[in-house]
């Protein structure tokens, strides 16, 4: 947050006179939402105070909308807000992107910053605030998921926690027939209120991973190879849908469902590659889905109808609701790896999915770099390759005779003019006989 309001199209949002009154109230109902160190409380406000007036301005206008305070604002001050809330998606795509991009030599992004964005767009696009994902009653997402569907509040909750019904996830599983009568007997909800609430849970999405990292071409991944990433993520929803958008009755813009595919090392902090995810246009999906394959195939040396019938299954695949997510990333030094894959969802929050992974990297035999780029060290050989590539090379060199050789050895090459010309005919330097007659008189 500290980071996203400081965008220069936020610093750039005016700021008038008679927003002080009230932006002075809305900073008293979201102040809980700020961070401020409650033992300093005076001296954290007056920090907070002076900070660029349209960064001041910007976050309290978020947490208002957050909180859902915002309705509550006078007219020039909804507008505002609702200008800070078109730019988001765009400013926080863009911050994602930093996070992610390459900082150091391996290449790796920040995983943790990562999460932070998506989570932010996810509960701007909700309107539900930033506490509400305190993990609580057993869910890693505290009562945010909840908060999605409509009619829901921390009252309803409590009456709903009371069956033991403490987790979204167990709100989710729970039979229709049996879901409907806990909210209208426990909830006290209406026919027509059970009824919103199943068409947000029908539209809301779940996604699976399938995914393999491999050396194309061998058995093991060493370091210095470049590693393959071949990854299907599929999504289903209970109404059918694939390409879909999010329920989001607070956020007054179109929106459309994005994903961020993430593999990442979580106790390093480091993203090793990052993907982005839509399941919007399936049309442009298959066709980069049909690309990469015939690209791998023709890689692994496969031949016309095996590449065929690959692309014509990935084609199938991806009609069905899934996308192919490929790419490549350099291994790290020898060790093995607790890895874990995200596929995060920027406009629903509990719909994201992460699988553990496990990658060994062997210790560098293979003679070559596979696009490998030394250490000072250099990689490591077989035993006594170096010494038979040096002898190799010597073999080479005997048979071969320069244009540019010293007079020396000119000498000795007419010396053996037949024996010379009998290893250049060899190599594929045809000589006529005439030429010989002639180099012999």
């Amino acid at each position: 947050m500290d980071v996203f309001v400081k965008a220069a199209e936020y610093v750039e949002i005016p700021v008038r006179r008679p927003d002080g009154e009230p932006l002075q109230k809305l900073f008293t109902l979201v102040r809980s939402e700020l961070n401020l160190d409650l033992k300093n409380i005076k001296q954290e406000q007056a920090k907070f105070w002076k900070q660029h007036p349209a960064v001041v301005k910007t976050e309290l206008l978020i947490q208002g909308h957050l909180t859902r305070e915002s309705a509550t604002l006078p007219p020039t001050l909804q507008a505002d807000c609702r200008r800070v809330l078109e730019l988001a998606p765009r400013l926080l795509e863009e911050l994602l992107k930093m996070a992610v991009i390459p900082r150091n030599a391996q290449g790796y992004g920040w995983l943790r910053p990562a999460i932070g964005v998506i989570e932010l767009s996810q509960c701007i696009i909700q309107a539900i605030p930033l506490s509400a994902r305190k993990a609580a009653g057993g869910s890693s997402e505290g009562i945010a998921p909840f908060l999605q569907l409509p009619h829901f509040s921390e009252t309803i909750l409590k009456k709903i926690a009371r069956k033991k019904v403490r987790t979204f996830q167990e709100l989710q599983d729970m039979p229709q027939p049996e879901r409907s009568e806990l909210l209208t007997h426990v909830a006290g909800f209406s026919a027509d209120q059970v009824q919103d609430v199943e068409m947000v849970l029908e539209m809301m999405p779940s996604v699976t991973m399938e995914m393999k990292c491999e050396t194309e071409g061998e058995e093991g991944i060493q370091e210095g190879d470049i590693v393959t990433v071949h990854a299907w993520i599929t999504l289903k929803r209970p109404n059918g849908l694939i390409g879909a958008l999010p329920h989001a009755p607070h956020y007054p813009f179109h929106k459309e469902e994005n994903f961020w595919f993430l593999l990442a090392d979580p106790a390093s902090n480091n993203v090793w590659f990052s993907h982005r995810v839509s399941f919007m246009d399936e049309a442009t999906a298959v066709t980069a889905a049909l690309k990469a394959i015939e690209d791998a195939m023709e890689g692994s040396g496969a031949d016309a109808k095996e590449t065929s019938l690959a692309a014509r299954e990935a084609a199938e695949k991806v009609k069905s609701g899934s996308r192919l997510v490929m790419g490549k990333f350099p291994a790290p030094a020898e060790g093995n790896y607790n890895l874990t894959s995200y596929c995060l969802c920027d406009s629903w929050i509990g719909c994201d999915n992460k699988t553990n992974l496990k990658l060994k990297i062997l210790k560098r035999t293979r003679a070559g770099t596979r696009g490998f780029v030394a250490t000072e060290e250099g990689p490591a050989l077989v035993d006594g390759a170096e010494e038979e590539d040096e002898e190799e090379e010597e073999e080479e060199y005997d048979d071969y005779d320069s244009e540019y050789s010293e007079d020396e050895a000119d000498e000795k090459a007419k010396n053996k003019v037949s024996t010379a010309n009998g290893t250049v005919s060899k190599r594929g330097k045809q000589s006529s006989s005439k030429d010989s007659e002639t180099d012999e008189d």
